[in-house]
């Protein structure tokens, strides 16, 4: 597991709250409008500079983190839950949901893989090119045990292999999701032959039983040979002289008549 970051947020308490004073905090005042719950408290209605939560969110961790939220001098340990986006300004949320933590809560996070070893594993020197299956995964832990990613080491993959989440060693006390719910042991990554190879595997294949076969059928030709004739076969020859006496008695015959 990667050493843990850490990130802290300034809040502001807003109270106007629909649709309206939010365009306008995102407008005017460049803040992005946000919210904190659980943790046994009521909602919290907050506001976050928007260029400090861009610059935050360049952090692939900052996403699957316990996050610090300063609001009135207080510290409250929270992890993001939503994060909504405009829908043609790439560079611009919305509106974002926070979730009070406490550190012996347990919690559901999705978290980043981080893969490693690739260019040193025997799948890829055998010509094989890795497939990610996943590029995060859901887990189940402590608050406090939540780690910034999961790791996988491709080093001893061979060709036509994968890793399933149940082969991935985690620290104790976290969990897959998918495997605790009886969603199946997925596959996280695999190492395949590009198709332009398996094609031309399979061509080559295709040619090899192709010039097999004709060469069974030339061999089957070549061991067929006509039968040789018996003693009895040359003694039916027929006999030249009766063939040309026969129409010299048909000659005769005709002769009477008249």
């Amino acid at each position: 597991m990667s050493k843990k970051a850490t990130f802290e947020l300034n809040a502001e308490l807003r109270n106007d709250q629909g649709k309206g004073a939010s365009r306008r905090l995102r407008r005017l005042q460049d803040q992005v409008p946000a919210i904190m719950y659980g943790g046994g408290e009521k909602p919290t209605l907050i506001t976050l500079d928007h260029k400090k939560v861009m610059h935050a969110l360049e952090n692939q961790a900052f996403y699957s983190h316990l996050l610090t939220m300063n609001l009135k001098d207080q510290k409250q340990t929270v992890i993001l839950k939503d994060i909504q986006r405009h829908p043609f300004k790439r560079h611009a949320v919305i509106h974002m949901d926070f979730q009070r933590v406490r550190p012996t809560d347990t919690i559901h996070m999705r978290v980043p893989i981080r893969y490693h070893g690739e260019e040193n594993s025997q799948g890829v020197k055998d010509g094989g090119i890795v497939n990610h299956q996943m590029i995060d995964v859901e887990i189940r832990c402590i608050a406090s045990e939540l780690p910034e990613s999961i790791d996988v080491d491709l080093t001893n993959l061979a060709l036509n292999q994968a890793i399933h989440l149940s082969e991935i060693n985690v620290p104790k006390g976290i969990e897959f999701v998918a495997l605790t719910h009886g969603h199946g042991d997925m596959a996280v990554v695999n190492i395949h032959l590009p198709r332009a190879a398996i094609a031309e595997e399979e061509a080559e294949a295709a040619a090899a039983a192709a010039a097999a076969a004709a060469s069974a059928e030339a061999a089957g030709t070549a061991g067929t040979t006509a039968p040789a004739k018996t003693e009895a076969d040359k003694s039916k020859k027929p006999d030249a002289n009766k063939a040309k006496e026969a129409p010299k008695d048909k000659g005769k015959d005709k002769g009477k008549g008249k």
